[in-house]
């Protein structure tokens, strides 16, 4: 991102060089923050927006857990979104809404609720694990941190402070070689990715965590079930043990971020044929279809500028 793009700060576009925090801002401190990723993708019919209103909820949902108040509403975030995207001038773009405690005071309870910074940032954005990785696979592995229990922290809250758990599985995979890492809950059983849900084709059914995996519900996450659905594949949500993923037939990941990612080997175990299985595909085509126009979108995902 270069330092000419506007940032959409506490009500009004301003430069990059513009948006500052205060280096006491609780966030900073105590990681209290929420946020959402979105995508803008360049359709036929122009730039969409995949799910606006849906992240934007969830972004409000995320804010009352942790009593931090938003001075506008979703409606007005909704335009102030759109009205990033069109300042920045891409056709596509990442989507970056932010919710920061801001200068209330050292302590871990804010001395003042309301002092909040909100922020848009729109900035280019490619595959997150990489081209080839969404074309033919990515390595991964069950790395030795689980992810938060329940009655930890709430993990169905997308919050800054959730991350640090995402970093640590995230570094471990990386430095023992692969490209992402698998989290489990603290029950053992599969949980989800450093920053992606995970879904598994064993003897032609498609499985995937519930909710109560410690998973954040992902909004992609349930694109993908929608369009399997729609496609005649049922989807059970189920608890996972990590043996199971070395039977898969195959596995995928998805994520605002990471989009329908196939997984082609977990812990050095090929999965399936090695590389993306037929259903991944499918489901891949029938995503990507949203965006040029081979797949028709009869839920209204697609929001327009």
């Amino acid at each position: 991102m270069s330092n000419e793009a506007q940032i959409w700060f506490n009500g009004k576009l301003r430069d990059h060089a513009d948006c500052m925090v205060h280096v006491q801002s609780h966030a900073l401190h105590y990681g209290s923050s929420v946020f959402e990723g979105i995508r803008a993708y360049d359709t036929p019919d122009g730039t969409r927006i995949l799910r606006l209103t849906d992240h934007l909820k969830r972004l409000k949902y995320s804010a009352d857990v942790y009593r931090m108040p938003i001075p506008w509403s979703v409606d007005e975030l909704h335009q102030a979104c759109r009205d990033t995207v069109r300042a920045s001038g891409l056709p596509a773009a990442y989507i970056r809404p932010l919710v920061a405690r801001g200068d209330c005071g050292l302590g871990v309870l804010p001395k003042d609720m309301s002092v909040v910074d909100v922020s848009i940032i729109v900035t280019p954005w490619g595959a997150y694990l990489g081209e080839e990785g969404l074309k033919n696979g990515i390595k991964a592995c069950i790395t030795s941190w689980n992810r938060l229990a329940p009655n930890t922290m709430p993990p169905g809250v997308k919050a800054g402070g959730n991350y640090l758990s995402s970093q640590l599985i995230g570094l471990e995979a990386r430095d023992r070689g692969f490209d992402e890492g698998i989290g489990l809950g603290s029950d053992g059983l599969l949980s989800e990715g450093a920053g992606e849900n995970i879904f598994v084709v064993l003897q032609g059914r498609l499985i995937t965590p519930p909710a109560s995996s410690s998973i954040l519900s992902g909004i992609t996450r349930d694109s993908v079930i929608k369009l399997a659905a729609e496609m005649g594949i049922e989807t059970c949500e189920q608890t996972i043990a990590r043996e199971q993923l070395y039977a898969a037939d195959e596995i995928f990941m998805t994520g605002t971020a990471a989009e329908v990612t196939p997984v082609r080997q977990v812990d050095y175990i090929s999965i399936g044929n090695g590389g993306c299985g037929q259903m991944t595909r499918q489901l891949q085509d029938a995503f990507f279809g949203l965006f040029n126009g081979k797949t028709r979108d009869q839920w209204g995902w697609l929001e327009p500028l």
